[in-house]
């Protein structure tokens, strides 16, 4: 019965007989013994297990450690209390619970996390703890990082992972450092590039090379007529003052409808439409003459402004627009390069701002081809531009159409054969006599027409 519970330790009487309990004495004793064996061999198997258990958690460069049930340290490796518990020795680890080994450690002060917040601290590591989900990273005493990985067991045990990641913390601050210098560092250049240049090289879009192709752009020029004069009456402080505002205010418009700001040249301003981005050559047209537009009305506003501030005679700009091909690119060496547009396109807007009136627009024919359903203008003279065998036509802006309907008593109406532009408060009364007299006569022969072309039907008895 002793041995049947396993108790291999008790003797076995009777083995010395040799009658039948004599018999059945010895082959107990052989039952025992080899219960012996057995009991020695799962022991030595158990130990070895351990052993090599141990062994494994003590190789690996993380710090291991498992808790039971009841939450108190069962096992763990040295890199656990090198890492975790530094100065504390192994036998004052095992068999205590968790809550009293991160609160000494918090206490000794191994833990910045806690500084401070000792009790807040403890409470939320302990939920952390009893409901692991995601790994986290820990701040510890002296600069260092640990990653943290806890996963229950399935008898309600904890088993952790602790890596130390100070090296990856510090070279990620680094790497912070660096990259906030280079965004910086970033920003200041884009103030030297138009930001659609910009875009396109740091995107990769584009490459930093001397490289050029021909496109069809529309150029703008304008330069402030009157500036020379007006340098004359201010000092340098002032002069400067006057010039940056206006080329900030020129400058938040052009960015507005989408020019790509070529350069400053003094008081003059060269923008072109068509790359590095371009929305289609008519689209580009219309969005550059509309970004004169803007402009001319912020100088009218900026005009009153500089009067209000003691500049007695404000300057005018004058705008010149043209649509052409030219040369877009990188041109100079490998070491300094410029992105700029040259060809006759440009020549030509030059010259038209250089002939535009103080505080108008002045476009190219092929740019009013463009935007004429949109923009109304005034036929001016042709034009002789070196470098060109025929003289250029011109047109000045008048307005967007949709500014002069809103504005004042403008009819616009344009289709395919149709195309009908009133003016009313720009007409002298004989003006709109007549006006009243072509347009009866208009509606007089439409009339006919349609008559002509109504069918006619005939219904018995009647004539219809």
């Amino acid at each position: 019965m002793d041995l049947a519970t396993g108790d291999t330790s008790v003797d076995v009487p009777g083995r010395e007989r040799s009658d039948e309990l004599g018999r059945m004495a010895q082959a107990l004793g052989v039952f025992r013994d080899t219960a012996i064996e057995v009991q020695k061999s799962n022991l030595k198997e158990i130990a070895e297990a351990r052993r090599r258990l141990s062994v494994a958690i003590e190789s690996i460069s993380e710090a291991f450690s498992l808790y039971d049930n009841e939450d108190r340290l069962v096992s763990c490796n040295s890199q656990y209390r090198t890492l975790i518990f530094p100065g504390v020795g192994e036998d004052s680890l095992i068999g205590t619970t968790f809550e009293s080994l991160i609160r000494r450690a918090a206490e000794r002060g191994d833990i910045d996390d806690a500084q401070g917040r000792l009790e807040e601290w403890v409470e939320e590591r302990l939920a952390r703890h009893r409901n692991p989900s995601a790994a986290f990273v820990q701040r510890r005493g002296h600069g260092r990082w640990v990653l943290v990985s806890e996963r229950k067991t399935d008898d309600g045990g904890t088993v952790a992972v602790y890596s130390d990641v100070t090296e990856l913390k510090q070279r990620e601050e680094e790497l912070s450092v660096k990259t906030n210098a280079l965004e910086q560092l970033s920003s200041q250049l884009a103030k030297y590039l138009s930001p659609q240049v910009y875009e396109s090289i740091f995107t990769g879009r584009s490459k930093v090379t001397v490289a050029s192709r021909r496109k069809k752009l529309t150029i703008f020029f304008s330069d402030l007529e009157g500036f020379t004069e007006t340098t004359e009456r201010l000092q340098s402080e002032d002069l400067t003052q006057l010039l940056n505002h206006y080329l900030t205010e020129m400058s938040k418009i052009a960015l507005q409808f989408g020019g790509t700001i070529d350069k400053y040249v003094g008081d003059a301003i060269l923008i072109f439409f068509g790359d590095p981005d371009s929305k289609g050559v008519k689209a580009d047209a219309v969005a550059c003459v509309r970004m004169a537009v803007a402009m001319r009305e912020r100088m009218r506003e900026l005009d009153s402004l500089w009067r209000a501030s003691g500049i007695e005679k404000p300057p005018r700009c004058r705008t010149g627009i043209n649509t052409g091909f030219c040369t877009v690119g990188n041109f100079g060496s490998e070491d300094r390069m410029d992105y700029t547009i040259i060809g006759s396109g440009v020549n030509l807007a030059c010259r038209l701002e250089q002939m535009a009136p103080p505080g108008e627009i002045l476009i190219s024919y092929e740019t009013y081809a463009h935007v004429k359903e949109q923009v109304c203008c005034e036929e001016r003279e042709h034009i002789n531009v070196k470098g060109m065998a025929h003289a250029v036509a011109t047109y000045k802006v008048i307005d967007l159409f949709d500014n002069l309907c809103e504005r004042r008593d403008f009819i616009h109406e344009e289709s395919a054969n149709l195309k009908l532009d009133i003016d009313v408060e720009a007409m002298s009364v004989s003006e709109r006599s007549d006006a009243v007299t072509v347009l009866q006569r208009a509606m007089d022969r439409l009339s006919r027409v349609k008559e002509a072309a109504d069918p006619v039907i005939h219904v018995k008895g009647d004539r219809a």
